[in-house]
């Protein structure tokens, strides 16, 4: 089964784990705070504080679980430039694996919020011509992040003239 999401003879280039950092952050503030609140409104209203110590308890079940899963999907992501299409694979209970072709790609974008600037952290994301298909890279270094952008649209740009002109030879 393990080879369906591996192509052979090529290395799956990983994600910077700087990325498996900042998701293990957000898991430790945002957890907390998400649960906190309603406790705290269920506490005060209905003066009920065991129900406020339940929700508590969900969400350190939820925080002990986001905690080990995070570093466990960190390493499922991966990619391989190959030289017709662009593999990417990520996932762990369900996995996936995209397989994008360069002559289908239309748009590559950089994308970086303020949480992944703080990490120095930049995402790739490619549009194909069908609005329901299309992948992204998250995690990448800026460096990564821009050479993977440049060869993608490259790539994309070469092997698109290269179907227009076997469709006009047709």
């Amino acid at each position: 089964m393990e080879e369906l999401f591996a192509p052979p003879a090529y290395e799956w280039q990983r994600l910077s784990p700087k990325y498996r950092s900042m998701r293990l952050l957000t898991s430790l503030i945002f957890v907390p705070i998400l649960f906190t609140i309603p406790a705290i409104i269920v506490g005060v209203a209905s003066g009920k504080w065991w129900i406020s110590g339940v929700i508590w308890a969900v969400a350190a079940v939820i925080l002990i679980i986001r905690l080990i899963f995070v570093p466990r999907n960190w390493r499922s992501w991966g990619y391989v430039e190959r030289e017709d299409d662009l593999y990417i694979t990520h996932g762990v209970m369900f996995r996936n694996l995209i397989a994008v072709p360069y002559g289908r790609m239309q748009l590559v974008e950089v994308e970086s919020g303020p949480l992944e600037r703080a990490y120095g952290l930049a995402s790739v994301t490619l549009k194909t011509a069908s609005p329901e298909t299309g992948a992204r890279i998250p995690g990448l270094t800026p460096e990564e992040a821009t050479r993977l952008r440049d060869r993608l649209t490259e790539l994309g740009e070469a092997h698109a003239e290269e179907l227009v002109h076997r469709d006009a030879a047709i």
